[in-house]
């Protein structure tokens, strides 16, 4: 696993795309962008663009780790 290009959540800008939700995660840009398909995923479509929301990520996160960061 790669280690996190950021360090706490408060460098993460409003809206993530793949490439930055697989920095967060630690895994390759091509399994972020799978993690974005997945049924339940916080995932804002703006046409062809998909985004995440800063705040739903990171509730995503602590609900599937037990707590987060």
């Amino acid at each position: 696993m790669k280690e996190s290009a950021y360090k706490n959540y408060e460098e993460l800008p409003l809206f993530l795309n793949s490439k930055t939700v697989a920095k967060v995660l630690g895994v390759s840009p091509s399994s972020g962008y799978e993690l974005m398909h997945e049924p339940g995923f916080p995932v804002l479509r703006i046409g062809n663009r998909m985004v995440v929301p800063k705040e739903q990520f990171i509730q995503w996160v602590r609900e599937h780790t037990g707590g987060g960061t």
